[in-house]
């Protein structure tokens, strides 16, 4: 998985300072920026063909195309006392899985570890985003859920045309009973909001992801799933703007859990940091074990200060909904574990509606603990109440 830059910028702008930032961004740089208060739902590239850039209202991040100039000024008004907190480069982001060969049994092995296949808690009453490469709303699993849709890809609708989506989807919300195969989904009755933040070539950015944030904030959604993300370098800072993101959100009731990332190569000897946007310390961060509860060689872990993994969770030989006539696949990656935490955090929140920081702690504290260090795992194998 590749990591490149958009050539884009993100401003953080200062708490509850949304209109005075934006006045301050365009005073600096000439560049008139259109805000999601006035279109919502829309598409970041729908809103920046007629402006030079958009404002997400709730989470105070502007997305800006400057120039050098433009940047310098911007830059060096975040070294000052002001509106603007901060700007930094947008990244390209990525669905993380790669496919291997179904399964046969009466529930998954994931279902099993987490003990989702004997909860009580169905997730009812839980808004769930999954911000992905959209969903399959056709798969017969789905018939009769409440599902509803948001589309953050320039061009694109939120139908899966690339399979990833429906895949995580699957896991964190999908039915405890297929029409073929093993029961997958642990939330089975929780609301589905399905965000395509990633195109069909599985493939998005910042500004993409943040706009689904802001959207299922909107929305009233407990959780935000992301199976997506970015590698970094050991040491390198995570970014303040999805800190501060992340902070606000869990404020305002909503928990972000994200992939910790696929780049180690354990039997070479490499672990490889944890990945942006999980490096955060306010969003969740998920590595992937396999059956033998052993981590899986791919996952990234806690190498140093920058980005911690929270939590374990099933991620290697998954099965779960696939578009399309195949119905069903089995994925490996970080991406198929970051679901099952987001599914037991909808059956947890089912139990106990609470802040969002009072679901975190539920998390950690029920959690298995494994025979692996605290920095492969963080505080063990997520479980169901």
């Amino acid at each position: 998985m590749a990591s490149s830059q958009t050539g884009r910028y993100l401003v953080l702008l200062d708490d509850d300072s949304t209109i005075i930032g934006t006045r301050e961004v365009t005073r600096l740089t000439g560049i008139r920026c259109a805000n999601t208060a006035d279109a919502a739902g829309a598409a970041p590239g729908e809103l920046f063909s007629g402006a030079g850039g958009i404002v997400l209202n709730q989470l105070g991040i502007a997305l800006i195309d400057a120039d050098e100039e433009q940047f310098a000024h911007l830059q060096r008004a975040a070294g000052e006392t002001g509106p603007i907190a901060g700007i930094e480069a947008e990244r390209r982001v990525f669905a993380i899985g790669e496919p291997t060969p179904p399964p046969e049994g009466e529930f998954t092995w994931g279902l099993q570890a987490v003990r989702a296949d004997a909860a009580a808690a169905t997730g009812a009453g839980v808004r769930v985003a999954v911000l992905d490469t959209g969903l399959d709303e056709q798969h017969p699993d789905f018939a009769g859920r409440d599902i509803v849709t948001g589309e953050f890809v320039e061009g694109q609708s939120a139908h899966d045309g690339h399979g990833h989506g429906t895949h995580v989807i699957g896991t964190a919300c999908g039915p405890r009973t297929s029409q073929a195969g093993p029961g997958y989904g642990i939330a089975h009755e929780a609301s589905i909001y399905a965000g395509k933040v990633l195109g069909d070539d599985g493939s998005g950015s910042d500004s993409g992801i943040l706009s689904g944030v802001e959207w299922a904030i909107s929305n009233g959604c407990s959780i935000v799933s992301m199976s997506l993300g970015s590698p970094t370098e050991p040491g390198a800072p995570y970014s303040e703007a999805f800190e501060r993101v992340a902070r606000r959100a869990l404020e305002r009731g909503t928990l972000i859990i994200a992939a910790a990332g696929n780049e180690s190569q354990r039997s070479a000897g490499v672990i490889a940091p944890v990945g942006h946007p999980a490096n955060c310390p306010s969003v969740m961060a998920v590595g992937a074990v396999d059956s033998q509860m052993q981590i899986a060689d791919f996952s990234c872990g806690t190498v140093d200060e920058v980005g911690q993994v929270d939590l374990a969770a099933p991620g290697v030989d998954v099965y779960s909904s696939w578009p399309g006539a195949e119905r069903y696949r089995k994925l490996s990656g970080t991406s198929m574990a970051t679901p099952h935490v987001s599914g037991i955090a909808a059956l947890h929140a089912q139990q106990s509606p609470d802040r969002a920081r009072a679901l975190w702690t539920r998390l950690t504290q029920s959690a298995r603990r494994l025979p692996l260090p605290a920095t492969d795992v963080g505080a063990g194998l997520v479980q169901a109440p």
